[in-house]
C-alpha cells in the first residue's frame, strides 16, 4: 500500500514528519510520498518558490527510509501552470500503480471541506481517504455519501485499491506553518518545531523575515 500525504510545506515541520512516519507504521504501507503543492486552489499562495519549498523537504527527509517526495504537482505545474488539484494527482498515481491500494491522508480540518474540493467524489475513484484525526472527533454527522463507504476496520483498506473512508487518531503535534513563519517574521526561535537542516536552510536563504 502507497501512502500519499500532500501540502504546501512552506516551511515543512515536525507536524508533517510525525503524521507521516505514524500513518506508515499504523498502515504497514510500503511508503508514503509527500507531494509539494504547485498552486494551492483552496488557499494563500506560499510564502516562497517551489523550488524552496522541495529543497527544505529533501533536508526534512534525508536518510528517512519509506518517506519519500514526489514532484508530480510541481512538474505538472510547470507544464501548464494549471492548480494543483488532487484528483489529477490520484489519477496520475493510479495509472502508475495500477491495483496497489493508494491511501490519502488528509487532515480532520481539510475533511470539513472536503466537498469543496474540485471533483471531490471523484477522488474515491482512485484512492482511499483516510482522515487523521484528534481524540474526541465525532464521526456521528456524517452523510449517506461517507457513510457508504465507511471502513470501520483499517484491515478493509488492503482489500481494494480505492474507494473507502477511514479515520485513523494519530499524534498531531499542534505545530502550524504560519506560526512558524511568524516567529520568524518576530525575528525568535522556531527550534524544535521543525528540523535544524531546515532551520539552517531559513536562516541561509533569509526566509520568512518579513509578513
Amino acid at each position: 500500500m502507497i501512502g500519499i500525504f500532500g501540502g504546501t510545506f512552506d516551511p515543512v515541520h515536525y507536524g508533517h514528519l510525525r503524521s507521516a512516519l505514524e500513518v506508515k507504521d499504523i498502515f504497514g504501507l510500503d511508503e508514503v510520498r509527500l507531494i509539494p503543492c504547485a498552486n494551492p486552489p483552496h488557499r494563500e499562495q506560499p510564502a516562497v518558490t517551489a523550488n524552496m519549498r522541495l529543497q527544505m523537504l529533501e533536508l526534512a527527509i534525508k536518510n528517512q527510509p519509506g518517506l519519500k517526495i514526489d514532484t508530480r504537482e510541481l512538474d505538472r505545474y510547470n507544464l501548464d501552470q494549471t492548480p494543483s488539484y488532487m484528483v489529477d494527482t490520484l489519477k496520475s498515481l493510479r495509472q502508475e500503480f495500477k491495483n496497489e491500494p493508494l491511501l490519502l491522508f488528509i487532515g480532520s480540518d481539510a475533511f470539513k471541506h472536503l466537498t469543496g474540493w474540485h471533483q471531490w467524489q471523484r477522488l474515491f475513484d482512485y484512492a482511499h481517504i483516510v482522515v487523521m484525526t484528534r481524540p474526541g472527533f465525532n464521526t456521528q454527522q456524517l452523510d449517506d455519501f461517507f457513510k457508504a463507504r465507511l471502513a470501520v476496520d483499517t484491515k478493509e483498506l488492503a482489500l481494494a485499491s480505492a474507494g473507502n473512508l477511514c479515520f485513523q487518531q494519530i499524534t498531531q503535534l499542534d505545530i502550524s506553518a504560519t506560526a512558524i513563519r511568524n516567529i520568524i517574521a518576530r525575528k525568535q526561535n522556531p527550534g524544535f518545531l521543525l528540523p535544524d537542516a531546515v532551520i539552517e536552510y531559513i536562516k541561509q536563504h533569509q526566509l520568512y523575515e518579513t509578513r
